[in-house]
């Protein structure tokens, strides 16, 4: 689905760097070194991206039958 605005263990902000993330990791980078690089020493904060499922695409057409 849509990344969490905070970590659900210690509250911190983690949603503004997923674009960041998820880029780099395109890219080709190392999943450590680019959380490294974005600041996340807390291991709840890097669970929350490497656990991370983006399913959006697949859940988004289903959205217009509910209304």
């Amino acid at each position: 689905m849509i990344i969490p605005v905070r970590c659900f263990s210690c509250g911190g902000l983690v949603a503004h760097k997923w674009e960041e993330f998820s880029e780099s990791i395109a890219a080709g980078m190392e999943m450590n070194v680019v959380l490294d690089d974005l600041g996340f020493e807390r291991y709840c904060c890097r669970r929350m991206f490497v656990s991370h499922l983006d399913l959006i695409e697949e859940v988004a057409p289903f959205s217009a039958a509910l209304e």
